[in-house]
């Protein structure tokens, strides 16, 4: 099988308490609280990914029914500033990678990023029997922005790394209830034994799912030099929005790991919010550093349930 090796950089993620859109933490010395594992390679092929490694803290499931704010003079939506935005109740943001059945050598690691398929479909039932409605990243972006009503016990899924049992197994099985995803794609794997092609992703994109970019080969963005913008983030979105004839409006950082340098980068480039999983957000850009939580493939439903229920701070 051809491996490809992507580093990542110095810092390291350490199991810990995710919570609700994916609180995570890392080394102080990343400027990130202690806690969750960052590996410092993906690897392309068969193999188990060595991408953000999870733990949790609960997730607050609450009713989000509450009227825009407008201007009475204008009669137009009034954006909410950061602070407000912060204020929120957040929306529980899950992050799949792998989904495939454990092997004799699926290591500790593996597990907590390779959840296998009947854990996969019973966490699914678990969130169609409990009421939650998946929603997609406009209809956050509204709710946070302008305090758009979201469904009841709205929750969004989220797939990293174009890993090709999204399509085969997490597709067929969404849709049984309905639900809708968001595919954060890493151009560079397009095509290749045992990820998505770029039909899929099409397909993906033509029945109604969120297609997000992931950079071109998973780099990290705290590294990037001025050309690496070009090559990560421009010539990806370009491709990707070749592919499904729609603009690429949503990011994932690589490992989770951003800096306040990325968010301008972003935000030139169109991106109209993007996805971490770790830190605190960003006091002036929260938007551009919403979290998510990585479902550990050892999770019963009913830990993801308890999760998703609990308060946290």
């Amino acid at each position: 099988m051809n491996q490809l090796n992507f580093r990542s950089g110095a810092c390291r993620l350490l199991p810990a308490l995710i919570a609700v859109t994916g609180i995570v933490s890392v080394l102080s010395s990343c400027n990130i609280e202690p806690g969750l594992k960052a590996a410092s390679t993906i690897t392309l092929s068969g193999g188990e990914p060595a991408s953000e490694n999870p733990a949790a803290t609960p997730v607050e499931n609450l009713p989000m029914n509450s009227a825009p704010m407008t201007d009475p003079g204008a009669g137009k939506k009034i954006a909410a500033d950061a602070a407000t935005i912060i204020a929120r109740k957040q929306v529980p943001i899950l992050c799949y990678h792998h989904i495939k059945n454990w092997t004799a050598t699926t290591s500790a690691k593996g597990k907590d990023y390779i959840v296998p398929v009947d854990a996969f479909k019973a966490q699914l039932k678990m969130l169609a029997d409990s009421g939650y409605h998946t929603i997609l990243p406009e209809q956050l972006k509204n709710y946070l922005e302008y305090n758009t009503p979201l469904p009841s016990k709205p929750v969004m899924l989220t797939f990293d790394d174009t890993d090709l049992e999204q399509y085969t197994i997490a597709l067929p099985e969404m849709k049984k209830y309905g639900f809708k995803g968001v595919f954060f794609i890493m151009t560079v794997s397009l095509n290749r034994p045992n990820y998505m092609s770029k039909d899929q992703v099409k397909a993906l994109s033509d029945e109604g799912h969120e297609i997000g970019s992931h950079t071109w080969d998973h780099r990290n963005v705290k590294l990037y030099q001025e050309s690496d913008w070009a090559t990560q983030i421009d010539k990806p979105t370009q491709q990707l929005s070749a592919i499904t004839g729609k603009p690429v409006r949503y990011f994932a950082y690589p490992f989770g790991l951003w800096n306040p340098q990325a968010i301008p980068q972003l935000k030139k480039r169109g991106f109209e919010a993007a996805f971490q999983l770790s830190t605190p957000r960003d006091q002036s850009d929260p938007l551009y550093t919403i979290r998510r939580i990585i479902v550990p493939g050892y999770w019963a439903p009913s830990t993801l349930s308890r999760t998703m229920q609990n308060s946290f701070r």
